[in-house]
């Protein structure tokens, strides 16, 4: 299904997949057993421009259409989940914010390394203890002047990319009134003293993204390394969750794509009661809802991304398609399990991973049930 890509974004698909099945899909085992990030391939994907997808071409950047962006981030999640989801949040979560958002001094020191593979990668922090989608009310992180500087202290979970990352994008709370302006982003290197970064989380799946607490303790940037306005951040991370919710989609679509080819192929090789197990009309009829889902999904997908393109409104349709591209990875991986039976359980099958990795799309980036209230109160205009 093509949605009417242009000749360009075609041939980028093919060149973006026949990387992934040469650099990530045979490793994509081996970095889920061992946690191991995969670096060599990560390394490799800079002068390809997938760590710099939307960054403008003078800061080294690709400077991609949007849905080339959603089909780069849906054919990395077909061969590895894991390094989709750290070069995902690379892009969006915390190069978008500096692409959209910063100065041109932060632009210029920052985006050339990070977009080219020359540096780390770079995070995005928002969640912490009391605060996961009720970032307004719930962030306790906090940004506060002395002289030149910001010193900021506090505490936050689940960072991706921390460990691996040359810079932060946090979130902090620089206006203790409170309010819709009262939260500021703060691009923040991640070599800075007082940062204490923790083990990484023991997760049920991803387990070669890295995911971490991380503690403030008096950490002090410039004054000019706040990313936009002060007391813009609540407004930015809105916008920057939009675009990462149509990149989630897309990665969801890509980890169903890969599990729904798995259970086509142990379909035509698995025998039972004398034929095929794709003979089977009970068989049949999964990998139909899957070719069908996937194909709304990522029509979904696509859809939300061209409006991103184009500069329209898109917050419904994003949160429409991170919604329905999700649930229908889960269902999808769920059904490629059943197809292969009791060894669809066992981890000797690629399958197995999936149903893992997968299980975290319908949760990041906002809950399912959170993008059934942001769809809720578009439609009935709340």
């Amino acid at each position: 299904m093509d949605f009417q890509l242009t000749e360009e974004q075609r041939e980028f698909k093919h060149i973006v997949h026949d990387f992934v099945f040469k650099e990530l899909r045979p490793m994509a085992r081996h970095t889920d057993e061992t946690g191991e990030f995969n670096w060599t391939a990560v390394k490799k994907m800079g002068p390809m421009g997938l760590l710099g997808l939307e960054v403008p071409e003078k800061y080294g950047g690709a400077e991609l259409d949007a849905i080339s962006v959603a089909i780069a981030v849906e054919e990395l999640g077909w061969g590895c989940a894991s390094t989709a989801l750290a070069v995902a949040a690379h892009n969006g979560l915390a190069l978008g914010p500096i692409v959209n958002f910063g100065s041109e001094a932060l632009k210029e020191q920052w985006l050339p390394d990070l977009a080219t593979g020359r540096g780390k990668l770079g995070c995005l922090s928002l969640t912490e203890p009391g605060a996961g989608s009720d970032l307004q009310g719930g962030v306790r992180t906090t940004a506060v002047v002395e002289g030149d500087s910001w010193i900021i202290d506090g505490a936050k979970m689940w960072m991706t990319n921390a460990s691996i990352s040359d810079v932060m994008v946090v979130l902090c709370r620089t206006d203790q009134a409170g309010g819709s302006h009262s939260l500021s982003h703060i691009l923040v290197p991640s070599d800075t003293p007082g940062i204490t970064i923790g083990a990484p989380e023991k997760k049920m799946g991803l387990k070669g993204s890295p995911t971490h607490a991380v503690t403030f303790d008096e950490v002090r940037v410039p004054l000019e390394n706040v990313v936009g306005e002060v007391g813009r951040g609540l407004q930015q991370t809105l916008a920057t969750l939009d675009s990462g919710r149509v990149g989630i989609g897309a990665l969801a679509l890509g980890i169903g794509q890969a599990a729904y080819e798995e259970a086509i192929k142990y379909a035509e090789e698995r025998q039972t009661f004398g034929k095929t197990i794709a003979h089977h009309q009970a068989i049949q009829w999964m990998l139909a809802d899957a070719a069908t889902e996937l194909q709304a999904a990522r029509l979904m997908v696509y859809w939300a991304a061209w409006l991103r393109g184009w500069g329209r409104p898109y917050t419904q349709e994003a949160a429409m398609a991170k919604l329905f591209a999700t649930e229908v990875s889960e269902r999808v991986c769920r059904n490629a399990i059943q197809i292969h039976g009791g060894y669809g359980y066992s981890s000797e099958f690629e399958v197995e991973r999936m149903y893992r990795d997968t299980r975290l799309m319908t949760i990041g980036e906002g809950t399912s049930e959170i993008q059934r209230l942001v769809i809720a109160r578009h439609i009935l205009n709340l």
